[in-house]
């Protein structure tokens, strides 16, 4: 109801003109009224629709002018407002820079649990080179050469493999490091992280590597030692480079290849193997290797390598080298 009066305020004129007309033609047909006043009422309903016509015309004229003027005033507001926005959307502008921020956060993808490990096995896949920087290598000669080794024969492809450890023969590192790793937890019941260990874990690796490089024509390795420890361990492959803590509950970063950050480690492993001191790993070849190394092999090994075991270093501790070198076990399995 309110509605119906609302919209009759609003017609007022045409609604009294239908009134008026409905009116004055009930009345002539029941001859009511005489026929001037029927002619006067008809003319007086034309008179209200002529004006209902002109104001209907008047009120869609302002109309018009009143969009018009709008679209007046939005274009010289757009015309103001280039300037601006060229500052927002334009190459240097905040819109790109603000793009350009959520990329580079978008570089780096965190790993959880298996993800690591999955992320992993599946660079060892398809991978032609593998870039390793950490402690003493352990994952590397457990896992890492021995799959990467496997899936290059797979391809018949070659596999060039880079590797930076801490220097066994350098007393202080080892002890900086096996008083870091005593700081975590262990990685095996009654394991405990000494001097003596960390130098066997980096030996066994640095014999991994030779006793590799004897039995594969499609390998090439390249091993630096450290004085320098790090906490961070770094897997580059030719398709990404993961970077992971001793830790295994520890989430992990990802960087794929292709991405501004991937080049940029790229360039710190290589500053930093060049950094390291070389072994000699060429050299190996003076020294074959047995399926099960001696230790005698062994120790004339590292001669050649420049690597000379200590005296304090007996044929029992050798064996444990060859050990954790061929038959080395996955420290996360």
């Amino acid at each position: 109801m309110t509605r119906l009066f609302a919209w009759v305020v609003t017609n007022l004129d045409a609604f009294i003109g239908l009134l008026l007309a409905v009116t004055v033609a009930v009345l002539g047909l029941t001859n009511t009224v005489s026929q001037d006043v029927v002619n006067s009422a008809i003319l007086l309903v034309l008179g209200l629709l002529a004006q209902a016509v002109l104001r209907d015309r008047l009120r869609r004229r302002t109309a018009e002018q009143q969009v018009r003027q709008v679209m007046v005033d939005t274009r010289d507001r757009l015309t103001d407002l280039v300037p601006q926005m060229r500052e927002i959307t334009g190459p240097e502008g905040a819109l790109n820079r603000a793009r350009e921020a959520i990329d580079s956060v978008s570089m780096v993808r965190v790993l959880h649990g298996s993800e690591v490990g999955q992320t992993l096995a599946e660079a060892r896949r398809y991978t032609d080179r593998w870039t390793f920087k950490g402690g003493t290598g352990t994952y590397l000669r457990a896992v890492t050469l021995p799959e990467c080794l496997e899936h290059a024969r797979r391809r018949n492809a070659t596999l060039t493999v880079a590797v930076e450890i801490i220097d066994p023969t350098d007393e202080d590192v080892c002890e900086r490091y096996a008083r870091f790793r005593r700081s975590l937890d262990p990685d095996a019941p009654g394991e405990r992280w000494t001097v003596d260990r960390t130098r066997k874990e980096s030996y066994a690796t640095v014999l991994a590597a030779c006793w590799h490089l004897q039995r594969s024509g499609l390998l090439t390795v390249e091993v630096r030692l450290s004085a320098q420890m790090t906490t961070f361990r770094y897997d580059l492959s030719s398709s990404c480079v993961v970077i992971t803590q001793e830790n295994p509950q520890t989430p992990a970063l990802r960087i794929d290849r292709g991405e501004l950050y991937y080049n940029r480690f790229n360039i710190e492993l290589d500053y930093s193997r060049k950094q390291s001191r070389r072994v000699p790993i060429e050299a190996a070849g003076q020294v074959k290797l047995d399926d099960e190394p001696s230790v005698e092999q062994v120790r004339r090994l590292f001669a050649a390598l420049g690597l000379t075991l200590p005296r304090s270093v007996g044929d029992r501790e050798v064996a444990d080298i060859v050990g954790k070198a061929i038959q080395a076990r996955n420290p996360y399995a």
